[in-house]
């Protein structure tokens, strides 16, 4: 019963068969961010809650990265941004939509700084649940994706040049309106006052 609960938790895999064994798991972000959806459900916490505690992180990580121009860690970001533009040049919105998360992800990773990006990865987890969420709730035309979708990347691609060019105060407040746009947009149509969503 032990291990069977262990392994619905994803802290180990039970082998069965003739090398009958448990191999054991770190624990992972995604388990946290189960475990912290189930608090932040049972305290009522909203959307818009969700989106102020990002608004308060990535313009300080945006900060950081550009006083010392990305500090030579930004290579990841660019790659992931390369990628980005092909999946819209090919017309895959849904792909793009999914590569968000990893952007803003990756920005606070460039940090290199593990407890801001364990917690910044645990909210844009609860954070990508609600999108998911949003996007099939709220149906909208090829046209208006293809538009959201370049419009998104050009911010993505400002931000990060401002950064390596050293322009702290541009690119604090670019990201910071960016930020603002964007949970203006995931908050909604009464968005905004949904409860946070567990991930079990």
């Amino acid at each position: 019963e032990a291990f069977r609960i262990l392994e619905a938790e994803g802290l180990i895999s039970v082998v069965r068969g003739s090398r009958t064994g448990a191999k054991v798991h770190k624990p992972s972000v995604d388990l946290v961010s189960r475990y912290a959806g189930y608090v932040l459900e049972s305290q009522g916490t909203t959307v818009a809650d969700l989106y102020q505690a990002r608004l308060a992180i990535e313009p300080s990580v945006v900060r950081w990265l550009a006083t010392d121009r990305g500090g030579g860690a930004l290579g990841p970001v660019h790659e992931l941004l390369a990628r980005m533009e092909a999946l819209i040049d090919a017309e895959r919105y849904d792909d793009f939509i999914d590569r968000v998360e990893y952007f803003h992800q990756a920005l606070v990773a460039a940090t290199n700084l593990k407890t801001l990006t364990f917690m910044s990865r645990m909210l844009l987890t609860l954070a990508d649940k609600h999108q998911r969420g949003y996007q099939r709730r709220h149906i909208r035309s090829k046209e208006s994706r293809a538009k959201s979708s370049r419009a998104g990347l050009r911010s993505y691609q400002k931000v990060i040049q401002l950064i390596e060019a050293g322009e702290v105060e541009a690119a604090v407040a670019h990201w910071r309106l960016h930020l603002n746009n964007a949970n203006a947009t995931w908050t909604s149509d009464g968005e905004g006052s949904r409860v946070v969503e567990s991930l079990g």
